[in-house]
């Protein structure tokens, strides 16, 4: 004779209880008809599984999933007296920013022409604002020396990933110490069609962080662009216009950093920085005439941003570069020796 237990509510120790359909294995549950309290008491009692969510930063207690987003998971505390929300971005999920897919050389091996020819063709061309067609003319006049336009125009491109490795083996060096930094987004042709290249800079050295060329203008792009722009550390405060992308990018990649959004000319914090730096990008990309293909306008910018990070001087930085005021320790008889030994 199998004797049943007198079944109670594990809550109140009620026996006043009623059937309540069966459990997720099959047992019968039950409900107390007192406190409402729930129970299967013949199911197995099987180990919870922990899910694996973050702890809340603020209290370190369990979180939970609040809203689940293509880019970022967004969590929120269980304790409902802490309520903390925080963010946490998808890494595989946040596409590289346009900066970090560079094609051509990595060295000046097997050039046709000696080194010093290349090398005065591309800061005629990147410092000097001059076209292919001037530096050809240039090099016969004064060295005598015969280039197609069609060439220096290869060259301009064809090294931007060497440049890239220069800037990546410096970039430990350099210590952007600064409170803020400025973001803003600027409109070029590629091909006849509208693109849109955006940046960061920072305010105090002027070094230009990251920058990312896309044809949209929507909230992924500003997460590669801050995805890229994180490898140099986190800043105090990031200045951006009052447009709508830069808003959940900031608070997922520096949720420690104060985001100001320029509401208008007269605030006490401006984004001049960002917008003479563009002024100074559109006024070499206009002697250009566009570009011809996405490729080519990649590499030539990112070229352009390497001799305005490491090579041209700044009159409003003593005639320092701007890496050179971040911390880059070197001097034009070291720049050479970067070409020199590529």
């Amino acid at each position: 004779m199998t004797i049943i237990p007198k079944i109670k509510c594990p809550r109140c120790s009620s026996s006043k209880l009623y059937k309540f359909g069966k459990d997720p294995y099959g047992y019968q549950k039950y409900q107390c008809k007192l406190c409402k309290r729930q129970f299967a008491p013949f199911s197995p009692q099987t180990p919870r599984k922990l899910k694996g969510y973050p702890k809340c930063p603020k209290c370190g207690k369990a979180t939970f999933i609040h809203h689940d987003y293509s880019h970022y998971t967004r969590y929120r505390c269980c304790d409902k007296k802490c309520n903390h929300a925080f963010s946490i971005v998808k890494a595989n999920a946040v596409g590289n920013a346009s900066c970090q897919n560079l094609f051509g050389k990595t060295n000046f091996k097997r050039m046709r022409f000696p080194l010093h020819v290349i090398i005065t063709a591309l800061n005629l061309f990147y410092l000097c604002n001059a076209s292919t067609r001037k530096i050809s003319q240039f090099l016969l006049m004064n060295n005598a020396i015969k280039v197609s336009h069609v060439t220096i125009a290869s060259w301009a491109k064809m090294f931007a990933p060497l440049f890239q490795t220069i800037a990546s083996n410096l970039q430990n060096s350099i210590n952007l110490y600064s409170d803020e930094w400025h973001a803003d987004e600027t409109v070029i042709k590629i091909n006849g069609k509208k693109y849109y290249i955006w940046f960061v800079i920072d305010s105090e050295t002027r070094f230009v962080i990251s920058f990312h060329l896309s044809p949209y203008r929507s909230s992924p792009q500003a997460f590669s662009l801050f995805g890229n722009a994180g490898k140099y550390g986190t800043p105090n405060a990031v200045v951006t216009d009052r447009y709508w992308p830069y808003n959940t990018a900031v608070k997922v990649f520096f949720p420690n950093s104060k985001h100001i959004k320029v509401q208008s000319f007269k605030d006490d914090i401006s984004n001049n920085i960002i917008e003479s730096f563009n002024d100074t990008f559109k006024s070499w990309y206009k002697s250009k005439r566009g570009f011809g293909s996405f490729t080519s306008a990649n590499n030539l910018i990112a070229t352009f941003i390497f001799f305005y990070n490491f090579i041209r001087p700044h009159s409003s930085l003593n005639n320092l570069a701007p890496a050179q005021v971040a911390g880059a320790n070197y001097n034009d008889k070291d720049r050479c020796n970067w070409i020199l030994t590529a």
